[in-house]
C-alpha cells in the first residue's frame, strides 16, 4: 500500500494513507522527506519547510496559512494552520467555463406520475401537518404495513419538527419544504394528518397544492374526528392503496432521473475518492439531460468560484453569488463566525480548514454546468446541476434535497452515517476501512481509488448501482434499515 496521496504538483503537503512514524524516510514527487511527527491517517504532512503566514497549497489551491513555521516531514493541522477567509466578497463574471459534452441516453425504469416527473418508488406517505400528531402517523403507518404493505413499494410515516407556533419566513420555509414532500413524486399518495390547531393547517396547506388528485391526497382532522382517529386513517390508507397499487414501472430516459448530493461524516479521503467518484455520477445525470441537485452552502465558502465559473450564464452566476453572500450574512446576523465549518469529526479525520472542506465537498457537484439556484420547497426543474439553499446539517440538507424534487440520493461519509431520508439514500464510503466495519450502513466503496483500481471502473459499477436502485431492482441499505428522517430547517422566532 502507498504511505501517501499526492493531488496537484502544486501541493507543498500530501495527505497520508495509513498511520506514519516519525523518523520514516519517504520519496516524494518533491524529494525525500523524514518525517518529524507522527502522523495520523488522512493527515496531512509538509513537503518542504513552511514558514509562519505562508499559505499551505493542497489541490493546487491555499487551503489556509500557517499559523507558525513548520519544518519539512511535519504534521500540519489544525494546531498550525487557520482558514484565509473573512468577511463578504466580492466576485465577476467572466463567462461559464464549462464545454458542452456528448449526450447520453441511458435508460431507467420509474412511475411516471400525471404532471410528467417520474419516481424510483410508489410508496404512501403519512404526513404530519404538525408535530404534535408525529406519534399519530407513526401508529396509522406501522399497523396499515401490516394490512396493506404488499400493495405498495411501502408505506411510511414522516414525522417531522414544525407546523406550529412559527412566523414570517420561518413560517414560509416550512411550508414550501411540507409541500414539497407531499407533491413528492415517490408518493404514489399521501395520507395528511392534521391536529386542527395548528399554524399549518389544512385551510393555509391544501389551496397552494395545486389541482391536486384527491383519490390519492387525503387528509383528516385529528380533533375533528369522533372515536378513534387511528381506525379512521386506516381507511384513509386503504382507499388511497386502491389507487396507487394499479402504477406499474416504465423504462423512461435518464432525464427523468433527479439526483439529490451529500456528504456527512466527512474525513480527508471524501474529497479524494467518494466525492469525486460523486461527481463522475453527477457529470453521467447531467449529460443525459438530468438533474442533480447540490446544497450545503456553508460547505462552499472558500471554494464558491469553483462553482461560480460553471454558471451557465450571468443571471445564474449572480443567484450563486448572492446566495453565498446572503449565507454568510446568516451567520453574521447571529454574531456568529462564518468560517468554522469543519465539525471534531472531520477535524480527527484529517481536515484542517474550511477552504479544504469545501474544496473537497464540491467535487461531488461534477465539472458540468450549474443551470439554476433554488430556494427552500423550490422544485427543481432545469436539467444540470441545480444549487439548493440551506445549511451543511446532515438531517435539513437530506430533507432540502428530499422537498426540492430529489428521487434518490447519494450520500458519502468517511467517518460514517447511518442517517437517511424517504428517498432511497445511496451510502459511499471514501475508505475501505468504515465499508468492512459498516457493512449494513454502506453500499459503495470508493476507498477502493486508494488501492489501485480504476476510478472509470469505480465509476461505471456506482452507476450501474444508481440506476439499479432507481429501477427498483435493488434496495439501498438505508431502505432496507429503515433509515427515513426529515427535518424542516428553522429560522427565527419560536412562539
Amino acid at each position: 500500500m502507498n504511505d501517501f496521496i499526492y493531488i496537484s504538483k502544486e501541493d507543498n503537503v500530501v495527505t497520508a494513507l495509513r498511520p506514519l512514524s516519525k523518523g520514516m524516510r519517504l520519496e516524494t514527487p518533491r524529494g525525500d522527506v523524514t518525517l518529524v511527527s507522527d502522523i495520523p491517517t488522512g493527515h496531512k504532512f509538509a513537503l518542504k519547510n513552511i514558514s509562519a503566514g505562508e499559505n499551505v497549497i493542497k489541490y493546487g489551491i491555499a487551503i489556509g496559512s500557517m499559523t507558525c513555521d513548520a519544518k519539512k516531514g511535519e504534521w500540519i493541522h489544525t494546531h498550525n494552520i487557520k482558514s484565509n477567509l473573512e468577511g463578504l466578497l466580492d466576485y465577476k463574471y467572466s463567462g461559464c467555463t464549462v464545454k458542452d459534452t456528448p449526450k447520453r441516453t441511458d435508460t431507467f425504469f420509474g412511475y411516471i406520475r400525471k404532471d410528467g416527473r417520474v419516481g424510483t418508488r410508489n410508496e404512501l406517505w403519512i404526513i404530519p401537518t404538525v408535530a404534535c400528531v408525529n406519534h399519530t402517523v407513526n401508529e396509522i403507518a406501522e399497523r396499515a404495513r401490516a394490512i396493506y404493505g404488499d400493495r405498495c413499494d411501502g408505506i411510511w410515516a414522516v414525522p417531522h419538527n414544525t407546523g406550529c407556533s412559527q412566523l414570517g419566513e420561518d413560517a414560509d420555509i416550512s411550508h414550501n419544504i411540507l409541500n414539497g414532500i407531499i407533491l413528492h413524486p415517490n408518493a404514489g399518495g399521501v395520507l395528511l394528518v392534521s391536529l386542527g390547531c395548528e399554524n399549518a393547517n389544512l385551510d393555509t396547506i391544501l389551496p397552494s397544492l395545486g389541482d391536486y388528485d384527491k383519490s390519492r391526497i387525503k387528509h383528516m382532522v385529528t380533533q375533528d374526528i369522533e372515536g378513534d382517529e387511528i381506525e379512521y386513517g386506516l381507511k384513509l390508507v386503504g382507499e388511497i392503496c386502491n389507487e396507487i397499487e394499479k402504477d406499474k414501472r416504465t423504462e423512461v430516459p435518464v432525464s427523468k432521473l433527479v439526483l439529490g448530493l451529500k456528504c456527512g461524516g466527512s474525513d480527508a479521503f471524501s474529497g479524494l475518492t467518494a466525492n469525486p467518484l460523486v461527481g463522475s455520477i453527477t457529470d453521467k445525470v447531467v449529460e443525459n439531460d438530468g438533474i442533480a441537485i447540490f446544497t450545503e452552502v456553508s460547505e462552499v465558502f472558500g471554494a464558491e468560484q469553483f462553482l461560480m465559473n460553471r454558471a451557465s450564464d450571468e443571471k445564474t452566476f449572480n443567484k450563486i453569488v448572492n446566495l453565498i453572500n446572503s449565507f454568510k450574512k446568516y451567520y453574521m446576523d447571529y454574531g456568529l463566525p462564518i468560517y468554522e465549518n469543519p465539525s471534531p469529526g472531520n477535524k480527527e479525520g484529517g481536515i484542517s480548514t474550511d477552504e479544504e472542506k469545501s474544496m473537497g465537498n464540491i467535487q461531488k457537484s461534477g465539472k458540468l454546468k450549474v443551470t439554476d439556484v433554488l430556494s427552500y420547497g423550490e422544485q427543481a426543474v432545469k436539467p444540470g446541476v441545480n444549487f439548493l439553499e440551506g445549511p451543511g446539517n446532515d438531517s435539513v440538507s437530506i430533507t432540502n434535497v428530499l422537498a426540492s424534487g430529489a428521487t434518490i440520493l447519494l450520500f458519502t461519509t468517511g467517518r460514517g452515517n447511518p442517517l437517511g431520508t424517504l428517498i432511497p439514500t445511496v451510502k459511499i464510503s471514501s475508505n475501505s476501512y468504515l465499508a468492512k466495519n459498516k457493512p449494513h450502513w454502506i453500499d459503495f466503496n470508493a476507498g477502493e481509488i486508494l488501492e489501485d483500481v480504476s476510478f472509470e471502473e469505480l465509476s461505471d459499477k456506482l452507476w450501474s448501482l444508481v440506476l439499479d436502485i432507481a429501477s427498483g431492482r435493488k434496495k439501498s441499505k438505508g431502505e432496507e434499515n429503515g433509515f427515513r428522517d426529515v427535518m424542516v430547517f428553522k429560522k427565527g422566532v419560536l412562539l
